[in-house]
């Protein structure tokens, strides 16, 4: 479960690593450092406890199940993996491709989660339920089998109303959506450069 609020600040606070402080090296081609992202991104599947419905489980143990498959490779052999890059990169050269599988599903969830929260902050009207549904569309549902499609259908229409998933982030609401703002931004970043990066040969399999 998510854990407590400090006083005065947001769900973001409780986060173990946000993506906002995840080491990018802009020098060596993006290379994005792998044990701080992967507390990010199981930091993030926090924010679905908080949309409070069973329905969503799915998706918190879809993310970190491929977080679990970056993570063994990343300890089986650190020092190939010091970045998400070398890590599929090293293994793609042994054949495998686990954890660079688990990779792509997990960015995929990461840009569906970054679409649908950055859409929600900026139309203050609407609903949650809306711009999950929306970013799904564009995001996972391509990518989706028809007996997972359900399930996330239901995890949409499962979403709580607005006024009280952002009361369960924080207090000051002002501060939320601004906080909301830059950690999206940061991981809409990574997403990119991890897009990018799956769409090379090298990193196919």
């Amino acid at each position: 479960m998510a854990a407590a609020i400090p006083p005065g600040g947001t769900l973001l606070d409780t986060f173990k690593k946000s993506f906002v402080d995840v080491p990018i090296d802009a020098e060596k081609d993006n290379a994005i450092s792998t044990a701080e992202f992967l507390e990010a991104a199981e930091s993030l599947t926090t924010m679905f406890d908080v949309l409070g419905s069973v329905a969503f489980s799915p998706v918190k143990s879809d993310m970190l199940g491929n977080v679990k498959k970056l993570r063994d490779r990343f300890l089986a052999a650190p020092l190939e993996s010091e970045t998400i890059q070398s890590l599929c990169l090293n293994e793609l050269k042994t054949k495998k491709h686990t954890a660079t599988e688990g990779l792509l599903w997990l960015t995929r969830g990461l840009e569906f989660t970054c679409l649908a929260l950055s859409q929600n902050v900026s139309k203050p009207t609407e609903e949650l339920s809306d711009s999950f549904r929306s970013a799904y569309g564009v995001t996972l549902k391509p990518h989706h089998g028809f007996l997972i499609k359900p399930v996330f259908s239901a995890a949409m229409s499962a979403c709580p109303y607005r006024k009280d998933f952002y009361s369960k982030l924080g207090s000051d609401q002002e501060k939320v959506a601004a906080e909301l703002r830059t950690y999206t931004a940061a991981l809409d970043k990574i997403v990119a450069i991890l897009k990018g990066f799956l769409e090379r040969k090298e990193a196919k399999w």
